[in-house]
C-alpha cells in the first residue's frame, strides 16, 4: 500500500518542480520595458536590463548607526548628538549635523561639522559615542546650520567651508 503513495509523492514533486522551472523561465524571458521609436511602430528596449540586487552581510561589530549618537570632544566634553548627515550630489558624505549646546533641547543650535572631524571608536565599550576633533569653543563659534540655506561646515582644523547651495 505504501508504494502507490510513494509514486504519487514522486510524481507530485516532479510536477511541482516542472511548474516552478516553467514559471522561472517565463519570468526571466519576459520582455523588457520598451520605448516607442521615431516611427511609433517598432519598439526599442527602454534601458539596460536590470540584474538581481546584490546583498552584503555586515558584521554588527564592524558597523554602527550614527543618528542620535552622542558626540564627545577629545577632552570628553559633551558636544551634543548627531541629528543629520549631509551628502553631496554624488552621494559622498560631507558633514554631520550636531545638535549642540542647550539643556533638554532648549537653547541648542545645529552645527554642521566635517565628516573627517569625526572618529568612530572601534572599542565596543566606547561605541555609544562618537569622538569629535574640535573643542566646545570652536563649535560654539561656528555659524548655525539652517535648512534651505548654504551649508557652512566646520572643518577638523576649526576652519569653515561653505558647501555649494543647490
Amino acid at each position: 500500500m505504501r508504494a502507490p503513495y510513494r509514486a504519487v509523492t514522486v510524481m507530485t514533486l516532479i510536477a511541482v518542480s516542472a511548474a516552478i522551472f516553467w514559471l522561472a523561465d517565463e519570468h526571466s524571458s519576459a520582455q523588457t520595458p520598451t520605448a516607442p521609436s521615431a516611427e511609433g511602430s517598432a519598439k526599442l528596449p527602454a534601458g539596460p536590463p536590470r540584474g538581481e540586487p546584490t546583498m552584503t552581510v555586515l558584521d554588527n561589530r564592524d558597523v554602527q548607526g550614527v543618528l542620535g549618537k552622542d558626540v564627545r570632544s577629545a577632552a570628553d566634553e559633551d558636544m551634543g548628538r548627531i541629528v543629520d548627515v549631509i551628502v553631496d550630489r554624488s552621494g559622498q558624505v560631507r558633514a554631520a549635523v550636531i545638535d549642540f549646546g542647550g539643556f533638554l533641547g532648549v537653547g541648542s543650535r545645529k552645527i554642521a561639522v566635517a565628516w573627517n572631524a569625526l572618529s568612530f571608536p572601534g572599542n565596543p565599550k566606547t561605541r555609544e559615542h562618537i569622538a569629535l576633533e574640535l573643542t566646545r569653543d570652536q563649535v560654539r563659534a561656528a555659524p548655525e546650520f539652517k535648512e534651505d540655506k548654504p551649508v557652512v561646515v566646520l572643518g577638523a582644523s576649526g576652519n569653515l567651508e561653505t558647501l555649494p547651495f543647490p
